[in-house]
């Protein structure tokens, strides 16, 4: 697939030139998923997302396909169900990206409530798995295990053993989230969808008081185009109310914004196999700690935020609270000097001053589920992550809340609306009746993502020596580009010098960072 600047002045000229059905604003993983489940039902289908896609929220998340075992906690019982499911449907789909990851969960005794409630701490952790098991945690292979503190130790001996009790062991999933979002926005691509990174929505267009299309702005050329659809969709994550502010003519403040910081730190601080999850002394909130390459990440933190929505920063209290989950629990603490580097990214939370998303409409305010807002005094770590779909009077179909792992069901969810809103307010409108009367239901649970075929036969144990690729190296593209790693394999035998690491021991090399404009890149 041709993905490089030409594509997209073709695709520019398209945008001014043709009429969709969807226009998609927000190139994040929820427009992207829009996207892709309109144009596999044979919508005619247009994205634009103003920076890069992925650039937001969706490349500075925790990286983890999952259900949520903190929302059972919350009873949000039909979240972590349809969040294991989704899960399941993206190890079958994108079986590159999309890969196993075991957890541990340490029990501690000392420096939490004693031994007695420790074991009651213990009975309710086991229980919880249980249900995580039974709701489709079990899905993935593997049960949740109790483990001993000795075996709960050798997966993470920097454990302070002097506090610990014992540990479970249950299983989710990780993922490249930036990498997820493209290899979204390629599939939808590939399905006829006309896709451009870099072009602001400027304006919204009308007819009849019902909106039918928007102003685009190339941010690198200054060019302004008009794009006429039946439908547009507001996926903009937490610039949501900007381009809902275009329609009503205020900003509703409907998104209630809660900035994640994670901090990378080296391999072996702390030392551990397996990804943990660690409670935060004092705080009703748990830290993921994930081996990532030759590298760690913890996060997140779950805060409030109200300042400029483009940049959010790590703060030297984020860093503290993270170290400080941390260093509770181990006998050699993570010193602020080992800090490698920081991210910090937005949830568009459901849950500001909107009517429409506090009253929780089952039709104006949400397709499947209202994620309303417990009000303001609630913690945002409280807030539920379901997502809304709110259509408005003009017709602006807009969706916020939900997360990664569920992406898929929110784009269903909201190509279901815009469906409708095309039915009721563009039947019979420029022949448009009859489109919409064989729309069929989503696709997009059985469409594999882009890489995902021809992927398993790189992983077969002479694939490496076949395409002439170290197996460190084929394993890394293969988890990357998926099948198409064959491409990548081609060039560096063109050209062996592409094939030289740009750093000793590392599996990158050259055609990662280096691509002729010309070149038709997976």
């Amino acid at each position: 697939m041709n993905f490089d600047a030409r594509q997209r002045q073709q695709n520019l000229d398209r945008l001014a030139s043709e009429s969709f059905d969807l226009l998609v604003i927000g190139g994040g993983i929820t427009g992207a998923g829009v996207a892709l489940d309109a144009a596999s039902r044979g919508l005619r289908t247009a994205l634009v997302e103003r920076g890069d896609f992925a650039a937001g929220t969706s490349s500075r998340s925790s990286k983890l396909v999952h259900g949520g075992l903190r929302y059972l906690q919350q009873k949000e019982f039909r979240l972590v169900y349809e969040a294991l499911a989704e899960r399941q449907r993206l190890l079958r789909l994108a079986p590159h990206l999309v890969k196993p990851l075991p957890f541990l969960i340490p029990v501690f005794a000392a420096g939490v409530t004693g031994q007695a409630k420790a074991r009651a701490y213990a009975r309710g952790i086991g229980t919880a798995l249980w249900m995580y098991d039974v709701t489709g945690g079990a899905r993935i292979g593997k049960l949740h295990k109790r483990l001993s503190k000795r075996e709960a130790l050798e997966l993470m001996p920097d454990l302070d053993g002097r506090k610990l009790a014992a540990g479970f062991l249950y299983y989710d999933a990780r993922v490249d989230d930036a990498r997820l979002t493209l290899m979204v926005v390629k599939t939808a691509a590939s399905l006829g969808a006309v896709v451009a990174n870099r072009v602001d929505a400027t304006g919204l267009l009308r007819s009849g008081g019902q909106v039918g299309g928007a102003v685009l702005t190339d941010r690198l050329t200054g060019r302004q185009l008009e794009t006429g659809a039946a439908v547009v969709v507001n996926a903009a994550g937490v610039w949501a109310d900007e381009l809902r502010a275009l329609d009503e003519g205020s900003n509703p403040r409907s998104i209630r914004p809660a900035k994640g910081v994670h901090i990378t730190l080296p391999a072996g601080r702390p030392a551990l196999d397996i990804a943990a999850v660690l409670s935060v002394p004092g705080d009703r909130r748990s830290v993921f700690v994930i081996p990532w390459g030759d590298r760690i990440y913890v996060g997140t933190t779950d805060t409030d935020y109200e300042g400029p929505l483009e940049d959010p920063q790590c703060t030297a209290a984020d860093i503290d609270y993270l170290l400080g989950a941390v260093n509770a629990w181990v006998t050699k603490p993570v010193g602020r000097h080992e800090v490698l580097g920081t991210w910090a990214g937005l949830r568009p939370l459901v849950g500001g001053s909107d009517p429409a998303a506090e009253a929780g409409s089952a039709r104006a305010g949400s397709a499947r589920g209202s994620g309303v807002s417990r009000g303001k005094a609630a913690r945002t770590a409280d807030l539920s992550r379901r997502h809304s779909v709110r259509v408005a009077p003009s017709g602006l179909v807009t969706i916020v809340g939900g997360k990664l792992t569920t992406y898929r069901a929110m784009a269903e969810d909201s190509v279901d609306e815009a469906v409708r809103v095309m039915r009721l307010h563009r039947g019979g409108a420029g022949g448009r009746d009859h489109r919409t009367a064989r729309v069929p239901d989503s696709r997009s649970g059985s469409t594999p993502l882009f890489g995902a075929d021809g992927y398993e036969e790189l992983t077969e144990p002479d694939a490496a020596e076949r395409l002439g690729l170290p197996a460190d190296v084929l394993a890394h593209l293969a988890g990357r580009f998926g099948g198409h790693a064959r491409a990548v394999a081609a060039m560096v035998r063109e050209r062996p010098e592409l094939g030289e690491r740009l750093v000793p021991g590392s599996p990158t090399s050259r055609p990662r960072r280096s691509t002729p404009s010309a070149t038709r890149w997976p």
